[in-house]
């Protein structure tokens, strides 16, 4: 989409920044793969934590600073994953002490997801060719050696409220979208929803999961809270612009992966067809190609996995098509 999707009162640099009402977002530019965002809602001394980072220094790095512009961050009394990837979760045990919330299926997902499966996938890449170097253009800046996995210790289904102080904060599972338990933090006496990564501002998203109808009432939820605030799992803190154009790009992607589809191409021969317009200077644009496999597999009624190596050596040869 033309024209910047951040809203206009946050710059988009590395860091805490003030929300205003005793929230903040942290923010990791440029929001390609594992640089995520967060956030910290504080009221009466009380504190929530809106997800971790992909490792320890970057996560020991983030509550250093929020603990030096928040006191009550020296404790956080609640920590919400709001799904299943690393880059939003491996960091827990670094708030110690804190009650983990999240969706029962998130829950499910996160004690299939180890972080020792990453540092594996690290240590091969130099035997793996185009696909490894790939594989450390995405990850090889993270430290995924000695991270102990800490897992929620409540979870919900549907809709949950917490009580932050006299703060108000409403989980809203939204999932299985772009993972299989996806959810929406909202504050909204104070107009603000942290999304995970049911937003990807300014970055292509990823569909991992799908339905992608169930995205698309995503966003539309998120537009229907009317927070003036919204902070993204990836990429700068935007408003309703920012919403409006992930849902732009998934009806756009889903309508164009289905004319393909019903005339006979495969997936990969879909993604490498499908020209993406006004998407094109998103960042991680060569994310089509699970998008593409997952609608393929929705449109034929196929509940199998992803064949994740398959997909990452579709997304390596789209990538390096892109850099020549």
């Amino acid at each position: 989409m033309s024209g910047s999707l951040a809203h206009p009162r946050f710059a988009y640099e590395k860091g805490l920044h003030a929300l205003g009402d005793s929230a903040w977002a942290w923010l990791q530019p440029d929001g390609s793969w594992g640089w995520s965002n967060a956030g910290l809602v504080e009221s009466d001394g009380h504190t929530l934590l809106v997800d971790t980072l992909f490792d320890l220094p970057l996560t020991a790095a983030m509550l250093d600073a929020m603990r030096a512009s928040v006191p009550a961050a020296a404790r956080i009394g609640t920590l919400v994953n709001t799904h299943a990837n690393g880059d939003h979760w491996y960091g827990n045990e670094l708030a110690e002490g804190a009650e983990i919330v999240a969706t029962r299926a998130c829950a499910d997902e996160m004690a299939h997801d180890s972080p020792a499966l990453l540092a594996g996938f690290q240590k091969q890449a130099p035997n793996l060719g185009a696909l490894g170097t790939y594989v450390l253009h995405c990850f090889g800046r993270f430290h995924f050696e000695g991270i102990t996995p800490r897992l929620p210790t409540r979870t919900f289904e549907r809709q949950h409220t917490l009580h932050v102080g006299s703060k108000r904060v409403e989980l809203i599972e939204v999932g299985p979208a772009h993972t299989r338990g996806d959810c929406l933090v909202s504050v909204p006496d104070d107009r603000l929803v942290y999304t995970g990564d049911i937003l990807f501002v300014e970055g292509t998203p990823i569909v991992w999961a799908g339905p992608i109808q169930n995205w698309i009432d995503a966003c539309d939820r998120i537009a229907a809270l009317g927070a003036e605030v919204i902070v993204p799992g990836h990429g700068p803190i935007t408003d309703a612009r920012g919403v409006a154009a992930v849902r732009a790009y998934l009806v756009y992607v889903r309508d164009a992966a289905r004319a393909r589809f019903d005339a006979g191409l495969d997936a990969r021969e879909a993604a490498l067809d499908i020209a993406l317009g006004d998407f094109d200077a998103w960042g991680d644009a060569e994310r089509i190609a699970v998008n593409v496999a997952t609608l393929y597999r929705e449109f034929a009624g196929d509940a199998s996995s992803p064949n994740v190596a398959e997909l990452f050596a579709r997304m390596e040869e789209i990538w390096r098509n892109r850099r020549v």
